[in-house]
């Protein structure tokens, strides 16, 4: 598929080959400074802010299998969500 130019709600312009309509530009700049949402990749980011998952608190009350039917989210977030949940003492249900 060929990148086509496009110009976000806030000016900025990127190429994307995809029908994603994020923004790059605009998602680095709402990225977390901390936090272990500050360490997964952007899909995985969103997938649990839209699942309402904003705290490792909120994440333990969900199984692994759960996590992964989130669209944006795959296996390689699980061992970085796991490690996050065990340095606060928490698991997954």
């Amino acid at each position: 598929m060929e990148s086509s130019l496009r110009v976000c709600e806030n000016g900025h312009k990127y190429y994307k080959s995809s029908d994603c309509p994020v923004c790059p530009e605009c998602e680095n700049l709402r990225k977390p400074e901390m936090g272990f949402l500050s360490l997964l990749v952007a899909p995985a980011r969103r997938a649990l802010e839209n699942a309402g998952i904003h705290s490792l608190e909120q994440l333990s009350g969900w199984s692994e299998e759960e996590i992964l039917k989130l669209h944006g989210l795959g296996k390689s977030s699980i061992p970085v969500l796991k490690r996050e949940l065990g340095k606060a003492g928490l698991d997954f249900k």
